[in-house]
């Protein structure tokens, strides 16, 4: 007879998940077919996420690191991408805003799992500009402009019931009036890329990876494409 505990709490049920084995391999990503600039084949990508259904195809994964060195990550929305870079919105007081100060690099990760597709971006991180993020601010539905303005994200708070009662309040406030001040913390940030991988599930593992790295001796794009094993 075992002496073995099991783990309280433990959900045997999540087993069969853990174990599953899915086989990829409907689509093929070739060299021969991407574009020579990984913003455009990104486009190209994004556009048919978008027609094919995948779920807010603009959610991606930020990772960041802070001051100390501890990485960090998650989910925020695309909100621009041009051949400028990739542009998202926040608090830049909060936890991700912090370590954007310390170390201005990102890596965004878009997981398109239904097309068993992803597209991971590093970059050299800045603000957007104040027009840009008051353009970007007024468009906000009128609930998430007081609520950002309301919440100091990330830091602590004492109850739900604090958070929602702040939000009350500024909304008291602002009753009748359609127009509510962008914050000076809250505002846009713009990753400019230097690394953009493709990854497109195959089958057997076999996965097609094409990295496009900035290169300005290259070729007229300025980017050097290269494939890595999976």
């Amino acid at each position: 007879m075992s002496d073995a505990i099991e783990p309280e709490g433990l959900d045997r049920a999540v087993e069969p998940a853990l174990h599953r084995h899915s086989d990829y391999g409907a689509e093929v990503l070739d060299e021969r077919h991407v574009a020579s600039d990984p913003l455009v084949q990104f486009d190209r990508w994004f556009a048919e996420a978008d027609a094919r259904g995948v779920y807010e195809p603009n959610a991606m994964v930020l990772a960041t690191v802070d001051a100390d060195g501890t990485p960090s990550s998650r989910t925020v929305l695309l909100r621009g991408v041009d051949d400028r870079g990739f542009v998202f919105y926040t608090d830049r007081e909060s936890r991700k805003g912090r370590a954007l100060a310390a170390h201005p690099t990102a890596t965004l990760l878009f997981p398109w799992y239904p097309l068993h597709r992803q597209v991971i971006v590093t970059g050299e991180v800045g603000f957007v500009d104040d027009e840009d993020s008051d353009a970007y601010w007024a468009g906000r539905p009128y609930g998430s402009r007081i609520s950002a303005t309301t919440s100091r994200q990330s830091q602590p708070i004492g109850s739900r019931a604090e958070l929602e009662a702040g939000f009350a309040a500024l909304a008291e406030q602002y009753a009748g009036v359609d127009e509510v001040r962008r914050p000076e913390r809250w505002g846009g940030y713009r990753l400019r890329p230097w690394r953009v991988e493709f990854w497109q599930g195959r089958t057997s593992r076999l996965h097609d990876r094409l990295v496009f790295t900035r290169d300005p001796g290259a070729d007229a794009a300025g980017w050097r494409l290269e494939r890595l094993q999976p």
